[in-house]
């Protein structure tokens, strides 16, 4: 069997699985959305006007201007396009429409995205031991155990890597406390100006990016971090810094990174709790549900998450065989993915998830 030919194959396999994933739901409009893909031409004028309309109406998209509308429903069609594409790269996983199909990807990327930019470990970075990983379970999500709080949504903010550091401190903090305290994501995201000094623009900047280790060094260094009830979440970075040193709700003993070896992470996630990490997140814009397991993804790291869990059977038809898969809470609210979650392949360091991990532990406070 020739090259072109299986790869033929694959795809038809693939189209037939998007296919077969989109009947299985109930709804019209969702039924509609995810069935969006498999059109043969999404270019064709009444197709596209009557799929942009079911977005507009899903996610409550207004525009100023009609010229705006006829904008982005420009960017919405190459994004139908553009999603037909994750499909076929990314055949495990569904793809379609999502709430970001009006947004070029360097829209996205600078909303909705926010690791700086030439990520790279700080060569001082203290390392996590290496863990006995013989006992392993076989599958493990924390949030069957307490340790993670309900799915946050970061706005048009590129503050995601401040969720993706609340997040395992939150754990941490229930592991060290026994109580699960939702922290504040805006105190960073106003105090927090921490710079690796090795890395020159990489200081953490509220919308525009930053870095977990240095958001974790920053936290280290004020005392803690306080509730997110004392300083809510606003979206932006346009106001002071209001951290109040009484009113400090957990607070990090130490942190550092973990091996890139993926039993390493797995052991860290169990004995540690939920681990930040860091990852492409290209195809994240179109993702629906599934394992997302793509063929080809870059390495360079563009988006803060929360690692949670970890299962040993994502069902993979194309690839004729059951996929272990990394379970990743993200920060775009429950109407994105899998009520606000990711699963992407465990195995072979997919769009860079094993690179940059990160364990935190946290101390016992006296707030109450």
């Amino acid at each position: 069997m020739d090259l072109s030919f299986s790869l033929l194959f694959v795809f038809s396999l693939a189209l037939a699985f998007t296919a077969s994933f989109a009947s299985s739901y109930d709804g019209t409009d969702d039924l509609l959305i995810r069935q969006v893909v498999n059109d043969g031409e999404v270019s064709d004028s009444l197709n596209a006007h009557h799929h942009f309309s079911l977005f507009k109406r899903r996610f409550g998209k207004s525009y100023a201007s009609q010229e705006e509308h006829d904008y982005r429903f420009k960017v919405f069609k190459a994004n139908l396009l553009r999603a037909k594409r994750h499909q076929l790269l990314d055949p495990s996983a569904t793809h379609g429409v999502t709430q970001f199909s009006d947004l070029t990807p360097s829209e996205f990327r600078k909303k909705f995205l926010g690791i700086r930019s030439r990520l790279r470990l700080p060569a001082d970075a203290n390392k996590a031991p290496i863990l006995p990983t013989d006992n392993l379970p076989t599958d493990f999500d924390w949030r069957e155990h307490g340790a993670v709080t309900p799915v946050k949504n970061q706005g048009s903010c590129g503050s995601c890597w401040s969720f993706s550091t609340t997040g395992a401190l939150e754990g941490a903090n229930f592991l060290s406390t026994g109580k699960l305290v939702s922290l504040s994501e805006q105190q960073l995201v106003d105090c927090d100006h921490e710079c690796d000094p090795e890395e020159p623009g990489s200081c953490d900047s509220g919308c525009n990016g930053g870095l977990m280790n240095s958001a974790f060094e920053y936290i280290l260094k004020a005392g803690g971090a306080m509730r997110e009830e004392d300083y809510p979440y606003t979206g932006n970075d346009r106001g002071t810094c209001k951290f109040d040193k009484t009113k400090i709700a957990a607070s990090v003993a130490n942190f550092s990174v973990v091996s890139l070896n993926e039993d390493q992470i797995a052991a860290n996630l169990v004995k540690n709790g939920p681990l930040a990490v860091a990852i492409n997140a290209v195809f994240m814009q179109t993702y629906i549900g599934g394992v997302s397991c793509p063929y080809i993804c870059s390495k360079q790291l563009d988006h803060g998450v929360l690692l949670v869990g970890y299962g040993s059977a994502g069902y993979a038809p194309v690839r004729l065989k059951e996929k272990p898969y990394w379970v990743i809470k993200n920060s775009w609210g429950e109407n994105w993915g899998e009520s606000g979650y990711y699963k992407i392949c465990r195995g072979r360091n997919i769009c860079g998830v094993d690179s940059l991990v990160s364990t935190v532990a946290a101390v016992q406070t006296a707030s109450e």
